[in-house]
């Protein structure tokens, strides 16, 4: 396809700056005036939002057209402002009468009344913010000209929550304007027909056009190994921090990726102490205020800041271009997530993206070094879709009662139309119905309950108007942990904090946050007053899901401890490292379990080296010492890494098989969830997504713990009198899925008994070290004198695994 098929316009665009449209671009361009739909999969830096626009763009200039011509969702409210400040400029530039404006939590309360009435041609918008424009009863009118939906950074949010909620919209959206085009755009998936499939009007992959970018540049990737040496554990990439201030010295900007927002503030502090030439560096994660990271953002799109501690905040799509290099601290937990990450540098097609990984412990540069050699390779994490869950269902059929009435037939197949739900039986719908309106068996005494009434002619609608109300103000899918707000005496807002790590504070406290030390003057409502101090403080933790290494990187990793002629290229310290382990005891071969006991200061050890990610260790760790106490083993804990679990106790472990049989997936599995927290936390998410219980009232907030209390009440309530209630059930998905990792919790399992190898060491081994650095450390406090004392314990212990 040539220029000449592009309007004067753009043409003229284009050829003004040197450019021509790439490949890709004209194939979407096709695609759209096909009327497909499409998923573009091209790499970071080739232009992949101008081509999700650009048949937008000129469709208006060949039919200019008043109302909302295409919807642009992005996963970040921060992504939409960002690409509307790209956006307007072409447009421009180009003199074309084109209104382009952004719709999310943030937006004004005027801006979105007037949205609804007047809406832009071009909205850049949120899944939560769409869900909510669909709930208004003029939905039908502001949506019936809808000839686009574009949805960025695809596979960041499709295969969650966010993206059920996302695929129901959709399929409304296809009912209000048929002739709706879907629009798909990303990086980094490995399985673009999962994709194609999740996008597609009732799940036909054959709908939607798979349009492949060219390839970028090879990634320049290395790992950083501070003085030629690693440490045996722990610290997550601080040893190296001087190291890299100086590459940041070398460069023109640096993005240094943290993988928690508690590693983030203390990679800023040990940067800031090595700062020696006081360059400007700055820190960004979700917990900061709204104003904090707009501010260093805006520094960073001006040039004025020289590096950036950032985490998963961003991953996605803000297009700096002057990034020259991303440093990724600790280890990457998967090569998709790493290949995002680079792409963040340089952000142009055809030059190299530069990103150094540094390893915290000797097991994370295997880690790092799997994740180089899969991206060299080509290979990408796996995709795994589930179906659609039942409380964001819950969520979108209420909705859509508040914007009308509606045939429970006709919902039910407008619902089936959006993949994830393809599968749903009509009893589920019915119970899902029958849950809205009264609440279920054990709650249906209560009028709060009953949110849905039955017209005589079959319709479902509102019980009362108010309902629309408390519906806008508690949707979304995503619950955050219960939050004070971090201010200032002036009132200034630095941030949040969870309510469960408040509380261990007190006035005179001091903790790093927003990149200072602060000290707690008082509690004031969900306020936490605070001052700058210079003292050494403590440092915020947060109770979100950790990242857990992806299972095809495991597999590289037992790859490569088993095969002895790649370790030539490790460094030394590692070499051997392998090398004693490989004397002392064993090294799995990649199909083993392989379990070591041994004593050790008085402690008898079990150590078992399974590689399935420290989600599932920690629910294999709790299974396996409770079984120990029923054995008389006496257990007095365990930890847990991504890459094994240590047990200890008073007594040996003779026959640790018996403490790995797969019935205890069975038995100790099932008590321990029904009576942990876990579940608990579970179902306080997917009550609050389900509507059970509000979050916010006219005028007021809940308190986090008003909202713990109220869900702790209901879920008693329903485990004594109805234990098969739909949010049960969708708490227990939620959390064998998501939070235990089920699936490889069943693999380990079955794997330990067909290939375990036991072997008693009668000491500590090699392997063993970087886990047993970490027992005990949870007690001790944040800070260099913390840090120097796992230094000595640490080099003890690999004294006494490495000597003769």
């Amino acid at each position: 396809m040539s220029a000449v098929a592009l309007p004067p316009q753009v043409d003229s665009w284009f050829a003004g700056r040197g450019w021509a449209p790439r490949r890709h671009q004209f194939e979407m361009l096709q695609a759209a005036r096909r009327g497909r739909d499409a998923l573009l999969v091209a790499a970071t830096g080739s232009g992949k939002t101008l081509a999700g626009f650009l048949p937008s763009i000129c469709d208006l200039i060949d039919r200019p057209a008043d109302g909302l011509h295409t919807l642009y969702v992005s996963p970040l409210k921060a992504l939409g402002v960002d690409v509307q400040r790209n956006l307007l400029g072409p447009i421009e530039e180009m003199g074309l009468d084109i209104r382009v404006e952004t719709r999310s939590g943030d937006t004004p309360s005027d801006r979105k009344a007037r949205q609804r009435i007047k809406p832009p041609q071009i909205l850049l918008t949120t899944p939560e913010s769409l869900s909510l424009l669909l709930s208004y009863p003029d939905s039908n009118e502001m949506f019936a000209g809808l000839r686009t939906i574009v949805i960025d950074e695809l596979h960041a949010f499709a295969r969650e929550k966010r993206g059920d909620l996302l695929a129901l919209s959709m399929a409304r959206l296809q009912r209000l304007s048929p002739d709706l085009r879907r629009v798909g755009l990303s990086a980094t998936i490995s399985d673009p027909d999962a994709y194609r499939t999740w996008l597609a009007r009732d799940g036909d992959e054959d709908r939607v056009e798979l349009v492949i970018g060219d390839p970028g540049a090879e990634p320049d990737l290395s790992i950083l190994i501070p003085e030629s040496k690693i440490p045996w554990g722990g610290h997550s990439g601080r040893h190296a921090a001087r190291e890299v201030m100086t590459l940041i010295e070398q460069h023109k900007t640096t993005l240094v990726f943290c993988n928690t927002r508690s590693l983030a503030e203390l990679i800023f502090q040990d940067l800031w102490a090595v700062n020696d030439k006081a360059l400007p560096i700055g820190i960004h994660h979700g917990s900061l205020a709204l104003e904090a990271r707009r501010k260093v953002e805006a520094a960073m799109s001006a040039g004025r800041l020289r590096g950036l501690v950032a985490t998963a905040s961003l991953d996605l799509g803000i297009d700096w271009g002057d990034i020259d290099l991303v440093v990724q601290m600790g280890a990457p937990k998967g090569s998709s997530r790493l290949l995002q990450r680079i792409g963040r540098a340089n952000h142009r097609l055809d030059e190299p993206s530069k990103g150094m990984i540094v390893p915290g412990n000797r097991f994370e540069y295997l880690e790092a070094r799997a994740a180089l050699d899969a991206i060299d390779d080509g290979e990408l994490d796996p995709e795994i879709f589930r179906p659609g869950t039942l409380d964001v269902l819950a969520q979108h059929i209420l909705g859509m009662a508040c914007a009308a009435p509606f045939l429970p037939d006709e919902l039910l197949a407008e619902i089936r139309s959006a993949a994830p739900y393809a599968g749903l039986e009509k009893a589920t719908f019915e119970e899902v119905l029958g849950f809205i309106s009264t609440g279920g068996y054990a709650l249906k005494a209560y009028d709060r309950f009953r949110r849905l009434t039955q017209d005589p002619d079959g319709r479902w609608r509102l019980s009362r108007p108010q309902i629309a109300q408390q519906h806008r103000l508690n949707a979304g899918v995503i619950v955050d942990q219960p939050l004070l707000t971090v201010r200032f005496r002036n009132g200034r807002k630095l941030g949040t904090i969870e309510e469960g790590y408040a509380s261990t504070l007190s006035p005179g406290d001091h903790f790093f946050f927003c990149g200072l030390s602060l000290e707690v003057e008082q509690f004031k409502d969900t306020d936490i007053i605070v001052h700058a101090s210079t003292a050494q403080a403590r440092v915020v933790t947060y109770g979100g899901q950790r990242m857990s290494l992806s299972t095809h990187l495991a597999n590289r990793v037992r790859g490569m401890l088993a095969d002895r002629n790649d370790w030539q290229r490790f460094p030394d310290d590692v070499r051997e490292w392998l090398e004693v382990q490989d004397r002392r005891s064993r090294i799995p071969e990649p199909n083993e379990l392989l379990v070591e006991t041994f004593r050790h200061d008085k402690l008898h050890y079990m150590v078992a080296y399974s590689f399935d990610g420290w989600n599932a260790h920690q629910s294999l760790g709790m299974l396996v010492t409770r079984r120990m106490e029923t054995a008389g083993l006496k257990p007095m804990g365990f930890v847990a890494n991504d890459y094994a679990i240590a047990c200890y106790g008073l007594e040996p472990v003779i026959d640790p098989k018996a403490l790995f049989s797969p019935d205890i997936l069975e038995r100790e599995f099932i008590d321990w969830v029904e009576n942990s927290y876990l579940l608990k936390k579970a179902f306080r998410e997917v009550a609050v997504i389900g509507g059970l219980v509000e979050r916010q009232h006219p005028g007021r907030k809940k308190t986090g713990r008003q909202v713990s209390f109220s869900t702790d009440l209901i879920y008693d309530v329903l485990r004594r009198f109805e234990p098969q209630h739909l949010l049960l059930r969708a708490a227990w998905d939620d959390a064998r899925a998501r939070m235990t990792e089920l699936g490889r919790l069943v693999r380990l399992v079955d794997r330990a008994a067909a290939t375990m190898v036991h072997v008693d060491t009668g000491r500590i081994t090699p392997m063993a070290v970087p886990l047993m650095v970490i027992i005990g450390r949870e007690a001790l406090p944040s800070g260099t004198q913390a840090d120097d004392s796992l230094l000595l314990q640490a080099e003890e212990l690999a004294n006494a695994a490495m000597g003769e």
